[in-house]
């Protein structure tokens, strides 16, 4: 029996410290509101100053999660998507320089304290996809 969809996004919470690359660090917030019902995300990488917040809910009727990120850069995002194979993908799709393109986020390597978070692109209608960003979460002790 698996994880009832709305649960689907409880491995996310809680306080949590990122790394990638060489030198990239931030934390990550992630909270629970109205009667469990939303997914808050705040995101903060103090040494370059840049901030974001998520909002994130599941959508019964339809069977998926939906997302809406913003953040000090301006970024507004709006993303959809399910839970499946151990791992939570959200997606959107957009346009750069009039040519079609989707964004992806994978959460993935699920532990209870720690995970990996991919941020993908792919300009073949999502044949393949490029990693960009690579985040790994490890939750603060």
């Amino acid at each position: 029996m698996g994880i009832a969809p709305e649960r689907q996004f409880d491995f996310w919470l809680g306080a949590w410290d990122l790394k990638w690359g060489e030198a990239g660090r931030a934390t990550n917030h992630i909270t629970a509101l109205w009667n469990d019902k939303v997914i808050e995300e705040n995101f903060a990488d103090e040494v370059n100053g840049f901030y974001g917040r998520s909002l994130s809910a599941y959508h019964a009727q339809r069977g998926v999660w939906q997302q809406t990120w913003v953040d000090s850069n301006g970024t507004y995002l709006d993303f959809i998507g399910r839970f499946h194979d151990d791992k939570m993908e959200l997606h959107m799709e957009t346009e750069r320089d009039g040519k079609p393109l989707i964004l992806r986020m994978v959460w993935r390597d699920i532990s209870a304290d720690a995970f990996e978070w991919d941020w993908q692109r792919s300009d073949d209608g999502g044949a393949t996809w490029t990693t960009q960003w690579q985040i790994h979460y490890r939750r603060k002790k």
